[in-house]
C-alpha cells in the first residue's frame, strides 16, 4: 500500500519543481513510510511514498518499463500478478523486479487502456506514456483505493489524498456549498464531488487519459460496472458451493504477503467468515483484532471471542472510551474534508492497535451491500409495497420519527409517484437543512436538493426493488463512507487493509444470485449465512446485527457534554455558514432528552474542526 501524487503543466517549457513534488508526496508519508521516489520529465512530475508489502527490496517507484518510455506510480495490491506475469513472459516480456507494479506497466504496454481488465485487486495508479505524451490512470472497480484530481487552465494535479493537491502551488480551495449541503444530507461528499469546487474524485471502475497538449485534455471512461443478471436455474445448494469456493479463493489470494498479516474481527458474519477462511487456509494461528466499548449495548466482543476461540486465533482486544474525542483533530487532518461517520474513531483505534502487530489486515467490508445485510432493506421493501399510501403520510412520518430510527442515513420514505421513488431520510433532512443554514447560504443553495442525487441513481438502477437498493448502496454509501473510512483510518497508521468480499470475481458471482436468496422473508444475507454456517458458531449466524456504532448519545450527555457545548457555542467559523441559535437549540434539546441529536452534534463538531484547520 502506498501513496501517489503528481503534476503536469500544459506548457512544455514549464518545469516541475522537485521541492514542490516532494512536498506533495511528503504530506502523505503515512501511506508510505518505507520509501519515496520522484520522476520529473520537464513539465511532468510523479511522486510516490511506499509501504513495503511485496518484494521488499526491489519495489522502488516510480518504476519504468524496459526502455524507460513508460513510468508508473501505483497504490494498491494486484492479487493475480504472478499469473499475469507468466502470461507476459510467454509474450517475451522480461522483468527486473518481483512486484505487481511492473506487471501493470507491462500490461499497459501490451494492452493499452484495456490493461485494467486483467487486474484483480485494489488499485489507483497513473502511467506517464512518454511516446504518446499522455497520462493514463485508473481506479479499482469498487473504489477501495482513492484517487483525487484538480484541473485548471494551466495544470493537472492528482493524489491519493486531497492534501497532496492542496500542498501544490497555486491551487484554488474555494468551499463548495453544494458539497456542504451533501455533507449535511449524507455525512460525506458523494461520487465525483469534494468539499472544494475544483477538486474531484475519479469514480470507481473508471479510467482516464489525460493529454496535456491537446484541446480535449481529459477523457474519462467506465471500464466496469455492476450488472445484475439473476440466474433462476440454479439451486440453493449450487449457490452455497459456488460462494464457498469463490470466497475461499479470494481470501487465500489476499493472504499473500512478505510482511506479517492479520484480520479485523468484529464478531459479525462477514468478518467472522473471513477469519474462519483465513484459519482454514493457514498452518499458523491467525492474528485477530477487535474493538469494544464499555457500554454493553454497543459491545460485540463476546461474539469476536467465539470466533477467536473456535479457530484458536492470536486474539487482541481494545476498549474505546469517551476520551477518544481527543483524536478529532487528527481525524479531520486524515480525511481532508468533512466526514460525519463517527465509527471512524474505533476504525482508527483498531487499525492503530493492529499495526503494532502486523502490516496487513483483512476486513469483512462489502458483505452487507452484496448480500442485502442492512436493517433498512426489510423496512424499505415493506414501504415499497404500500404505494397506495399518500405522500403526505410519509412526509409527516419523516418529520416525526426520532433520528435514531433512521440508521446510517440509508432509510427513506417512498412517495406515491413511482418515477421519483421517494426521498431519502438523510442525516439532516431537507427541512432541517433549511433551518440550520444562514439565509444567505440558503439563497445560494436555492436550486440544490441533495436528495435528488440518490433518487436519480435508484431510478437508473435495474432489477427488483431489493437489487436497486443494493446497487445504490454500492455506488454511494459503501464507496464514499465505508471504504473511505477504512482507507483513511488504516493509512493513518500505515496499515494495509484488504477486502476479500469485494474481490470482483466473487462480487460478479453474487450479482447472478436472485434476490430471493439474499433476503428470504426477514432473514437478511440468507444465502451467505447458509453457505458459511458450517464453519461459524451458531451464535454468530443468529445474533442481531449491531454494526460499528459509537455510543455518542451517551457520551454527549455525559463525559463529552462540556466538550460539545464549549466547542460549538464558542465557534466563530462555523457561524459563517450556520444559524447559531438553531445549533444552540439542538444542544439544549439533546441534553434535555427531547430528541437524540448525537449524530448531528458529531456532524457539527467535525465540520467545526475542519473549518478551524482549513479556512
Amino acid at each position: 500500500m502506498c501513496g501517489i501524487a503528481g503534476k503536469i503543466f500544459f506548457n512544455k517549457d514549464r518545469k516541475i519543481s522537485l521541492n514542490e513534488l516532494k512536498k506533495m508526496s511528503d504530506v502523505i508519508s503515512h501511506r508510505g513510510p518505507d520509501d519515496e521516489g520522484h520522476y520529473i520529465n520537464n513539465n511532468v512530475g510523479l511522486g510516490f511514498r511506499r509501504l513495503s508489502i511485496i518484494d521488499l527490496h526491489t519495489g522502488h517507484q516510480p518504476l519504468s518499463n524496459h526502455n524507460d518510455t513508460l513510468w508508473i506510480t501505483f497504490n494498491g495490491e494486484i492479487y493475480n500478478f504472478k499469473e499475469q506475469r507468466i502470461s507476459l513472459e510467454k509474450k517475451g516480456y522480461q522483468f527486473k523486479t518481483n512486484t505487481d507494479t511492473e506487471v501493470i506497466v507491462n500490461l499497459y504496454q501490451e494492452y493499452g487502456e484495456n490493461c485494467v481488465d486483467y487486474l484483480r485487486g485494489m488499485f489507483a495508479f497513473v502511467i506517464w506514456d512518454d511516446n504518446k505524451k499522455q497520462l493514463f490512470g485508473a481506479r479499482d472497480r469498487f473504489g477501495i483505493k482513492p484517487f483525487h484530481y484538480y484541473i485548471d487552465d494551466e495544470k493537472f494535479i492528482w493524489g491519493s489524498e486531497m492534501k497532496s493537491i492542496v500542498a501544490s502551488d497555486n491551487v484554488k480551495t474555494d468551499i463548495s456549498l453544494e458539497s456542504l449541503d451533501y455533507y449535511f444530507a449524507y455525512g460525506y461528499t458523494p461520487r465525483t464531488k469534494s468539499i472544494y469546487n475544483q477538486i474531484e474524485k475519479l469514480k470507481p471502475g473508471h479510467s482516464f487519459i489525460f493529454k496535456p497538449y491537446e484541446k480535449d485534455k481529459l477523457t474519462i471512461k467506465k471500464y466496469w460496472e455492476v450488472y445484475y443478471t439473476p440466474d433462476y436455474s440454479k439451486s440453493e445448494s449450487y449457490w452455497k458451493e459456488a460462494l464457498y469456493e469463490s470466497l475461499s479463493e479470494a481470501v487465500k489470494m489476499r493472504m499473500i504477503s512478505d510482511v506479517p498479516l492479520g484480520a479485523f474481527l468484529s464478531g459479525g458474519v462477514d468478518s467472522s467468515t473471513v477469519v474462519a477462511l483465513m484459519a482454514l487456509n493457514s498452518d499458523q494461528p491467525i492474528k485477530t483484532f477487535s474493538i469494544g466499548f464499555k457500554e454493553e449495548k454497543y459491545n460485540e466482543l463476546q461474539y469476536a471471542r467465539l470466533i477467536a476461540d473456535a479457530y484458536k486465533t492470536d486474539h487482541h482486544e481494545f476498549i474505546v472510551e469517551p476520551q477518544s474525542i481527543e483524536l478529532l483533530p487528527d481525524l479531520v487532518k486524515a480525511y481532508d474534508e468533512p466526514f460525519a461517520d463517527s465509527s471512524a474513531i474505533p476504525t482508527y483505534y483498531v487499525s492503530k492497535y493492529t499495526r503494532d502487530h502486523v502490516t496487513v489486515a483483512l476486513s469483512g467490508d462489502g458483505g452487507d451491500e452484496l448480500f442485502a445485510g442492512y436493517g433498512s432493506y426489510d423496512k424499505m421493501k415493506m414501504l415499497n409495497s404500500k404505494k397506495h399510501y399518500p405522500k403526505s403520510i410519509f412526509s409527516a412520518l419523516n418529520k416525526m420519527l426520532p433520528d435514531h430510527m433512521y440508521g446510517k442515513g440509508m432509510s427513506y420514505y417512498l412517495s406515491k409517484n413511482k418515477d421519483t421513488i421517494g426521498a431519502y431520510f438523510c442525516l439532516w433532512k431537507d427541512y432541517e437543512r433549511q433551518k440550520v443554514f444562514l439565509p444567505e447560504i440558503k439563497s445560494k443553495l436555492e436550486n440544490n436538493y441533495s436528495e435528488n442525487y440518490k433518487i436519480q441513481l435508484i431510478n437508473e438502477a435495474s432489477g427488483d426493488f431489493l437489487t436497486k437498493m443494493q446497487q445504490l448502496d454500492m455506488q454511494t454509501y459503501m464507496v464514499d463512507d465505508i471504504l473511505t473510512k477504512v482507507d483513511r483510518a488504516s493509512m493513518m497508521t500505515s496499515l494495509e487493509a484488504r477486502v476479500p468480499i469485494l474481490d470482483h470475481k466473487f462480487a460478479e458471482l453474487s450479482f447472478t444470485i436472485p434476490s430471493e436468496f439474499k433476503m428470504k422473508g426477514n432473514v437478511k444475507k440468507y444465502i451467505l449465512k447458509e453457505t458459511f454456517s458450517k464453519i461459524l458458531p451458531p451464535e454468530i449466524i443468529s445474533h442481531k446485527k449491531q454494526g460499528f456504532a459509537v455510543p455518542l448519545s451517551i457520551w454527549f450527555k455525559g463525559d463529552l457534554k462540556d466538550y460539545a457545548n464549549d466547542s460549538l457555542r464558542s465557534s466563530k467559523k462555523l457561524y459563517n455558514f450556520l444559524d447559531k441559535k438553531h445549533i444552540e437549540m439542538i444542544l439544549d434539546n439533546h441534553q434535555k432528552g427531547m430528541r437524540d441529536y448525537s449524530e448531528k452534534i458529531w456532524t457539527l463538531l467535525f465540520l467545526n474542526e475542519w473549518l478551524n484547520q482549513n479556512s
